[in-house]
């Protein structure tokens, strides 16, 4: 057996796996359509990962049985989701058989379906006997393998040339309709969903130096990997939670998954209500090019008001046990605003990151702070959580614990608050209560926002301090 080498130049410069220049290209198919045909083209973005695509085409089509070649389709496309309709016609197209086609031409693709095959080596080395001979491929595996005569070569330091394009293998992804046709002239429409095309909402704030007042912009980022590119699109974006149905998996896998896995300006999107889900229109079409990331404006707001909150929040487990003075602890801070048309917003919003900037002394704007964003409605209070502040600090200590009864605690608090700024503040105190629980006194009233929860507001002086105490009694 003799060895030539090196073994894996098969696969290198120009002539990975070229086609015999001798055979004629085959004559396209009358029943193709490509993206030349196309008419029309929407797209519906969902937040979780898919979209919605409709794509309508003007073909001509012979009388009887026939396969259309349905081509520049998403590769990443579900294709038991796919169905084609004649809009113009419908009365004389219907659909026998639909298949998906997705074994595309490469080197490794071409090599593999000659497998046992004749193929013609060309050589470019002239140490070797022959310039071009005919082989027989036996394998790819690793690195293709050739048999001239009794001869085997592990590799070619040229170029393999095959007969003919293997006919099982396309340039592209394509939907293959077998139609039955007593029509002519046909505009269809094939609707289907593809995975990998995506957004996602942000938001830019820009908050004034009294901070009551700010701007908010806010995009939609698109991400396309599809594999497909969509011309002068509709543009529709669905925000909400749609179900989906995910595959079953062995009981085994899914529990190691478990271990491992932890009035405003008119906004550049129209928004509607779209069964249990909000549903945002792009007001131009757009076009969204394959691997492309794109950005397009979603609303903007002017002159909504704000409010600043700092909160020191307390803990359930301080009212069962007695506990050290605890000291310099982090306040909080909070900017809070109403969706609400009097507030120049009233557009429901997409879940997403909103970034603050602030305008400093000298008028510019610099980095704040960034919340996630839930889905919200109009008319409801969006609350953002920006850090902690730098010059308010707390101070708690437990003046008193006694144990009543094996389910009765009371307990007595003292808290400083000290505020190092040059400007009042007020800082709600926040006491998540759990069990029944009665406050016995306290030095300021405090509100009970829920079962479980008491606030004490407290002003707090610039550069000063202020203390609260209060005696409350939980039983569980």
């Amino acid at each position: 057996m003799k060895t030539i080498f090196p073994i894996g130049i098969i696969l290198l410069l120009g002539g990975a796996a070229a086609i015999a220049q001798d055979t004629p290209t085959p004559a396209a198919s009358a029943n193709e359509t490509t993206l030349a045909d196309q008419s029309d083209v929407a797209v519906t973005v969902y937040n979780n990962n898919r979209a919605l695509v409709r794509d309508r085409r003007n073909i001509t089509l012979p009388p009887g049985e026939v396969s259309l070649k349905f081509m520049d389709v998403a590769s990443s496309i579900q294709p038991e989701t796919v169905s084609i309709k004649s809009l113009s016609d419908p009365g004389n197209l219907s659909i026998l058989e639909q298949n998906f086609e997705f074994d595309l031409m490469s080197p490794a693709k071409m090599m593999e379906k000659y497998v046992g095959k004749d193929v013609r080596l060309v050589n470019q080395n002239k140490e070797l006997n022959f310039t071009e001979i005919t082989a027989k491929l036996l394998s790819v595996n690793e690195s293709p393998i050739f048999q001239i005569g009794n001869d085997i070569y592990l590799g070619h330091p040229g170029n393999v040339v095959l007969p003919e394009m293997p006919k099982e293998l396309i340039a592209k992804p394509t939907l293959v309709w077998l139609l039955q046709n007593s029509g002519s002239k046909h505009e269809v429409e094939a609707t289907y969903l593809t995975e990998n095309l995506s957004w996602k909402a942000d938001y830019v704030a820009s908050l004034n130096k009294k901070e009551d007042i700010m701007n908010l912009e806010g995009w939609v980022t698109l991400n396309n990997q599809s594999g497909a590119a969509y011309q002068n699109a509709q543009l529709k974006l669905v925000a909400g939670e749609v179900n989906i149905v995910q595959p079953e998996r062995p009981r085994r896998m899914m529990e190691k998954e478990m271990v491992m896995a932890g009035a405003a300006a008119a906004p550049a999107m129209a928004e509607e209500t779209f069964s249990e889900y909000h549903l945002y229109t792009l007001q131009r079409r757009t076009t969204i090019k394959e691997n492309q990331s794109k950005q397009v404006s979603l609303l903007s707001a002017q002159a909504i008001s704000v409010k600043k909150v700092y909160e020191y929040r307390g803990d359930e487990s301080y009212y069962v046990h007695p506990m050290p003075r605890v000291e310099n602890e982090k306040i909080a801070v909070f900017l809070s605003f109403w969706n609400k048309e009097e507030n120049h917003m009233g557009m429901p919003l997409p879940a997403g990151i909103l970034r603050v900037y602030q305008e400093d002394s000298q008028g510019m704007l610099q980095f704040s702070g960034e919340d996630r964003v839930k889905h919200t409605p109009k008319d409801e209070e969006v609350r953002l959580r920006l850090g902690n502040a730098f010059d308010i600090v707390g101070e708690r200590k437990q003046t008193d614990y006694k144990r009543i009864a094996d389910n009765i605690h009371q307990a007595e608090f003292e808290i400083i608050l000290r505020n190092h700024k040059d400007i009042d503040v007020t800082v709600d105190v926040v006491e998540p209560m759990h069990g029944d629980w009665d406050i016995l006194k306290s030095s300021i009233p405090h509100e009970k926002k829920d079962a479980y929860t008491a606030i004490f507001h407290v002003p707090v002086s610039k550069d000063g301090e202020a203390k609260i105490t209060y005696r409350v009694q939980v039983k569980y």
